[in-house]
């Protein structure tokens, strides 16, 4: 590429004649003069920067985690040659600490009429959106020695979307849903009230269940095996307000209770359940309804991937009309929220009778697994304080569980890594119990 500063001075000296070399101020100025005359020649060789084409390509979304290759590519279609260093600006979210000057840093030359494709790797650490910023672009002359610089817009957005860890629970859980729909060898009564078919009476079955025209037949005891209902509602409620943004490990209780929604989504379409997704505090932050099976998880990923907590107390009155307006029919309503006594009790528990004469309400939590090992501290004052204060915590969460409970609320509460699949087993209960 170009000299260096140091060796292009030399030889910029080197072509000096020696009497301008003499130590006075004549031969200085010479000097100077030379110098600056050589830097300008330099800077004038090195192409124009605002003359310069930018375009985007490259991927538009991701998931938490995983790398996303964004490719620049920069046309020149100038008369002289770039040799160029470029700075791809974009939010300090958009990669792991410590790496951004390397991934966004690029080093380039491309000749007159021609262009060069650069690729900029990202590694977000956050959900959301992630736009792209300013392209910084300093132009070289032949010699290295100066340098035009200026920045373009070149605008670019990459969506990072929920990473779903909880997938993985999902193949057990589709199992247990078989055996339900009595898709396997499993003889499983399922309690819904479809009929699916007759069989022989075994040791254990209900009574109930026989089928006396059937046995009066075949004079052999038969019974009726049913299967869960299909095309039932599931709206899940995403509580985004100020207990939302509480971290539990590393993340907060929101990204958690998005992780358990989107389980339970890719559960419930699997087994024939039309599913929405609500997510409020003071008001509606996202919608999604009316998706077919396919385009559900898709849906949600996407609604879901902006969302951020708001430090503002959930407003329980207009999220129960928001969900009694967009479930009118009898459904199964999933609250992810707060077990904090001071939310539910001054806040939904006045409106839980409203919800649970038209639907069945489920309600979930995020536990936080340190309390627990605070309760087993020991040995010193302060170890005995911590104890005491993590066993209140868990009295408050069991009494408000129960107060829950006595409404015909059905609670979930675990840590943010049993959450998804308690959550899912839940689900499965209620399908089996016939509720849905």
């Amino acid at each position: 590429m170009a000299l260096t500063g140091r060796a292009a001075l030399l030889a910029a000296l080197g072509s000096i004649p020696v009497g301008l070399l003499d130590p006075s101020w004549t031969g200085i100025l010479a000097v100077n003069g030379s110098i600056a005359l050589t830097c300008a020649v330099d800077c004038a060789l090195a192409a124009p920067v605002r003359g310069l084409l930018l375009a985007r390509s490259g991927d538009t979304s991701v998931r938490l985690g995983e790398p996303a290759d964004v490719h620049l590519t920069v046309t020149n279609p100038g008369n002289r040659k770039l040799r160029a260093r470029i700075r791809d600006a974009w939010p300090p979210s958009s990669w792991l600490p410590g790496t951004e000057a390397a991934a966004s840093r690029h080093e380039v030359v491309v000749p007159a009429g021609e262009r060069r494709r650069l690729t900029t790797r990202l590694l977000p650490t956050r959900r959301g959106d992630r736009r792209a910023d300013r392209v910084t672009i300093r132009s070289y002359g032949p010699l290295g020695l100066w340098a035009r610089q200026g920045s373009q817009a070149s605008p670019w957005t990459v969506r990072v979307l929920p990473p779903f860890t909880s997938r993985k629970h999902l193949p057990s859980r589709l199992a247990r849903l078989r055996e339900l729909d009595g898709r396997t060898s499993v003889l499983t009564r399922g309690e819904g009230t479809e009929f699916d078919s007759l069989r022989d009476y075994v040791p254990g079955d209900d009574t109930r269940s026989i089928d006396w025209r059937a046995t009066a037949r075949q004079n052999k005891v038969a019974v009726r095996t049913w299967r869960p209902e299909r095309d039932r509602h599931i709206l899940i409620c995403l509580d985004t307000g100020r207990t939302s943004a509480g971290r539990v490990g590393d993340a907060p209780r929101l990204d958690s209770a998005m992780d358990a929604a989107l389980l339970l989504a890719a559960l419930a379409t699997r087994a024939g359940d039309r599913v929405d997704l609500l997510a409020h505090d003071r008001r509606p932050r996202a919608q999604v309804q009316g998706r077919s099976a396919a385009d559900t998880l898709p849906s949600f990923v996407n609604a879901m991937a902006p969302l951020e907590p708001e430090l503002v107390e959930t407003d329980a009155r207009t999220l129960v009309s928001t969900i009694l307006r967009s479930a009118p029919r009898r459904s199964l309503v999933v609250l992810l929220t707060s077990l904090d006594a001071a939310p539910i009790e001054e806040g939904l528990l006045p409106l839980l009778p409203r919800l649970t004469q038209r639907h069945t309400v489920l309600l979930a939590s995020v536990a936080d697994p340190h309390v627990a090992t605070m309760t087993s501290a020991r040995g010193t004052v302060e170890a005995v304080y911590e104890a005491a204060a993590g066993t209140q915590t868990q009295s408050q969460r069991r009494r408000t569980s129960d107060q829950l409970t006595r409404h015909g609320v059905h609670v979930v509460d675990a840590t943010p890594d049993t959450l998804a699949p308690a959550l899912a087993d839940a689900y499965l209960a209620l399908k089996a119990a016939g509720r849905l």
